[in-house]
């Protein structure tokens, strides 16, 4: 069997580290490991390939892996590889959700203390030397608890369940956005289905987004549910960009329509210097750097060595992908 791992990024962490082919090739001795630097010679590779390992894999490459049986990607999100040819086919995809969910769901967790005790105002103050006690108290909105606060997680993935323990232990109340509320509860105190999101986002004090990038949710914020959210409300991402309809964020924001947002991720990355976002008082940016964490390659090598156990068992696979849904 020929494995063949790409997973480049110019950002060093999201690079797969060259230990992965050592340790899987001392692991599975009598198997081919392939490990390159770049997508240079994927052509080359990919025709005999039975195992690719990586986030991206072009419609055409893809057609030339005649031996192809399963795909494994580093990311929760699959959606680039949502193409004809590989939705028909039968090779397997799986990816890496619960590697992502606690690290994310704390750095959901931190961005929402910050929005709720608006540290970010405090930090502008703090550099122009102002002790800020009065601004802060009487801006909009004030400095506020979290506890008996309402968050209302759209996606109960490993992100959403990691978040929704989180957020109980601090005293909020959780309500959840399923496409399937028949799979229960799972931390929430009440799970609503897509259909009804309109009717629950006004009562969130705060709204995360943690659901895969479909053609469902392509858009999914846009300007008449950001206008369903309270003036006092904000809006955490750290799914993906698409989610988010941007121009209307940014009107929502500017006119403070609702209190603010902290956002991991963009439509376009790195964002732009020139991005208006990056001007807004009400705006929290991270970097994509909510899945940052030293133990991230570590808990990959697991999850990869786990299920290629599984696959030259002939077992199902951990973390298998509906390509109909599209995760």
């Amino acid at each position: 069997m020929k494995t063949l791992i790409v997973h480049y990024h110019s950002f060093e962490l999201w690079h797969a580290p060259s230990w992965i082919r050592e340790r899987l090739q001392q692991e599975f001795p009598g198997h081919a490991f392939i490990q390159l630097q770049n997508y240079d010679r994927v052509p080359e590779e990919i025709s005999d390939t039975n195992v690719f390992i990586g986030w991206s894999l072009r419609p055409e490459q893809f057609v030339a892996a005649k031996r192809l049986r399963w795909i494994h990607s580093p990311a929760a999100a699959v959606h680039q590889l949502m193409y004809p040819a590989l939705i028909r086919s039968n090779v397997v995809l799986t990816n890496s959700t619960g590697i992502h969910g606690p690290v994310v769901a704390e750095h959901a967790i931190a961005v929402l203390l910050a929005l709720a005790k608006r540290l970010p105002q405090a930090m502008q103050y703090q550099a122009k030397h102002e002790w800020s006690q009065d601004q802060l108290w009487h801006g909009s909105p004030r400095p506020r608890e979290v506890a008996d606060s309402t968050v209302l997680i759209v996606g109960m993935g490993s992100i959403g369940r990691e978040f929704a323990v989180r957020a109980k232990a601090l005293g909020m109340r959780i309500l959840a956005i399923r496409e399937n509320p028949a799979k229960g509860l799972e931390g929430a105190d009440a799970v609503y289905s897509s259909a009804q999101i309109d009717e629950v986002l006004p009562q969130a004090d705060y709204v995360l987004l943690c659901t895969p990038v479909t053609s469902a949710t392509t858009g999914l914020m846009n300007a008449a549910r950001l206008g369903k959210m309270k003036p006092d409300a904000y809006l955490i991402n750290v799914a993906r960009g698409p989610l988010i309809d941007e121009p209307a964020l940014l009107d929502a924001l500017r006119k403070r329509s609702i209190a603010g947002a902290a956002l991991d991720v963009f439509n376009e990355e790195p964002l732009p210097s020139s991005s208006p976002f990056w001007s807004l008082d009400n705006m929290l940016i991270t970097p994509h750097t909510a899945a940052v964490t030293e133990r991230l390659w570590e808990r990959h090598y697991r999850l990869i060595v786990d299920n290629m156990k599984r696959f030259l068992a002939g077992q199902p696979l951990l973390n298998e992908v509906d390509k109909s849904r599209g995760y």
